[in-house]
């Protein structure tokens, strides 16, 4: 919901770092690729019951997560990059929530399951738009940048990262906190599900195409002269 207003204050903040990472001869999927291992150590650190230690990793995850776009927008941006960035972040997300449920598998199993199917929601459709998206060629004009069509929602990047690390500081409510965080994915994912099905309905699409029966693109016949 937030992530395009903050967008800009990202970029001014990791411009430096970035320059001298690329500078150093840094790749963007390198950093990609440690920052997701980095992330992926959060796993054991919650399973430990370690949370202060699974927040610092969890905040390089998304500190890295933010390099390799600028890293890659000094340097070249790659098809393979925008893939590792989206497939690694979707993992590193369902992470966090098994490693609480590892820590206490009677408390915390059924709210950590129920927020992974409910990122499986999210995920799934944001994907889905994205691929349809690719095809017809559209760009998501909030996130120009971003290597696939980002689709906004009510729990994005930046809500899921405050959740994180609320529970982080919070442990004992991290049902509560699971079990709201589902219902408002819910409610994105039924918002995405909604705004595919408008976007690509094939009639109204049809529709675009022809105007008082003049052709508007090349897909309809010429009128005969």
């Amino acid at each position: 919901m937030i992530d395009a207003a903050l967008l800009p204050l990202q970029r001014r903040v990791l411009w430096a770092p970035a320059r001298r990472l690329a500078a150093l001869g840094v790749t963007a999927d390198q950093i990609t690729l440690a920052g997701f291992v980095i992330g992926a150590l959060s796993l054991p650190a919650l399973a430990f019951g370690l949370h202060g230690l699974a927040l610092v990793l969890i905040g390089l995850n998304r500190i890295m997560d933010g390099l390799d776009g600028a890293v890659a927008r000094l340097t070249a941006p790659t098809d393979r990059g925008a893939f590792l960035d989206i497939a690694l972040d979707f993992v590193f997300y369902a992470l966090v929530p098994l490693g609480f449920a590892l820590s206490d598998p009677a408390q915390n199993a059924l709210p950590a399951a129920v927020l992974i199917a409910a990122f499986v929601g999210t995920g799934s459709s944001f994907l889905a738009f994205a691929t349809i998206a690719a095809k017809r060629s559209l760009r998501a004009d909030a996130h120009p940048s971003k290597g696939i069509y980002y689709l906004s929602g009510l729990t994005e990047g930046a809500e899921t990262i405050a959740l994180f690390v609320t529970m982080c500081l919070l442990p004992d409510l991290f049902s509560i906190l699971a079990y709201g965080f589902a219902a408002a994915c819910a409610v994105t994912t039924v918002m995405r599900w909604h705004q595919g099905w408008v976007a690509f309905d094939p009639e109204e699409n049809s529709r675009e195409r022809v105007t008082d029966g003049e052709s508007t693109g090349p897909w309809v016949d010429a009128p005969a002269e």
